[in-house]
């Protein structure tokens, strides 16, 4: 049993753990150039080619604004498309629920005097947070998001099948995203 995290994007994030929680893959796929359709076509062959049939998998859900919006689009749908020809099934976790994980929250600054983190600032603020949670490090923030998705898949997993008694010892933030991940059902595969 694997638990994968997808960050879908031109540089997509693929992380795969153990039972244990240990990092066994984690790799940034690009596919092959820079002009579409090849681009795409390849980048999704190489993430289905990462994912067994016995894994547990959690891939981010669309990103609500991008620069960028067809290609994005294209390639959420296109993964989703092959994991379910492949009779995959899969969860589905907000952006901002793979933040809130880690206690992102997307602002700094004391009550009355907040300001929102900019881009740089907040994938710097996702990494500084998953390093204090796990102790995990990595210079690709693509990389550090697919594994707080795989982190997400292994206490969805055993929430699911009673190995640990639903957010025991769970921070409460980590508990309203497994929660709020529980109350909308697993993607439908092929039968």
């Amino acid at each position: 049993m694997r638990f994968i995290g997808i960050d879908p994007s031109t540089k997509t994030g693929f992380v795969a753990l153990d039972e244990r929680g240990n990092v066994i893959k984690a790799k940034e796929l690009t596919g092959i150039g820079s002009v579409d359709p090849k681009r795409m076509t390849t980048l999704i062959y190489e993430i289905i080619s990462h994912v067994y049939p016995d894994d547990f998998i959690v891939i981010e859900g669309f990103p609500y604004s991008t620069q960028r919006a067809m290609f994005a689009g294209g390639l959420h749908h296109g993964i989703r498309n092959e994991l379910y020809k492949r009779k995959l099934p899969y969860y589905e976790v907000a952006p901002n629920a793979v933040k809130k994980f880690v206690a992102v929250t997307g602002w700094t600054g004391e009550p009355g005097n907040k300001r929102r983190l900019k881009d740089k600032e907040k994938k710097e603020a996702v990494k500084d947070a998953v390093i204090e949670h796990y102790g995990f490090t990595h210079t690709s923030d693509n990389i550090v998001d697919a594994y707080i998705m795989a982190r997400i898949a292994r206490e969805l997993f055993l929430d699911l099948n009673g190995t640990k008694a639903f957010g025991y010892g769970r921070p409460p933030y980590q508990n309203e995203v497994i929660d709020s991940i529980l109350e909308l059902p697993k993607k439908v595969v092929a039968k």
